[in-house]
């Protein structure tokens, strides 16, 4: 398994942008899907987007679509989420999450390791 650690959260004013990174210690990084999720108080922790082991296939939530971006660097062992025209919707604690995949594809649960996760806030 890998081990996670993102950053990058903070507070912004509705309409700003952030850049979240995810860093992953272990081997073989380029052998795991990656996924971003996010939990809003109250509520539980959902799919944002994520990516597929090479980086050619991402998916999104229909709600981020358009305005996230998921991205990687194998090289770095570092999967990014370029947030862009932020909503007060999108506050929450934004985690980061691998699985180890025989394809390249982008799973969206049976995500095997976590972070602990960084704090988004988005001012209205």
């Amino acid at each position: 398994q890998v081990q996670l650690v993102e950053s990058g959260g903070g507070l912004v004013q509705s309409g700003g942008s952030l850049r979240l990174s995810c860093a992953a210690s272990g081997r073989a990084f380029n052998t795991y899907a990656m996924g971003w999720f996010r939990q809003a108080p109250g509520k539980e922790r959902e799919f944002v987007a994520g990516i597929s082991w090479s980086g050619t296939k991402t998916h999104y939530s229909d709600s981020v679509k358009g305005r996230l971006t998921v991205s990687r660097d194998n090289a770095k062992n570092t999967v990014y989420l370029q947030m862009n025209s932020l909503k007060s919707e999108d506050t929450g604690v934004y985690f980061c999450a691998a699985v180890r995949t025989s394809w390249d594809v982008v799973p969206i649960r049976g995500f095997e390791s976590w972070g602990q996760g960084t704090q988004v806030t988005v001012s209205s």
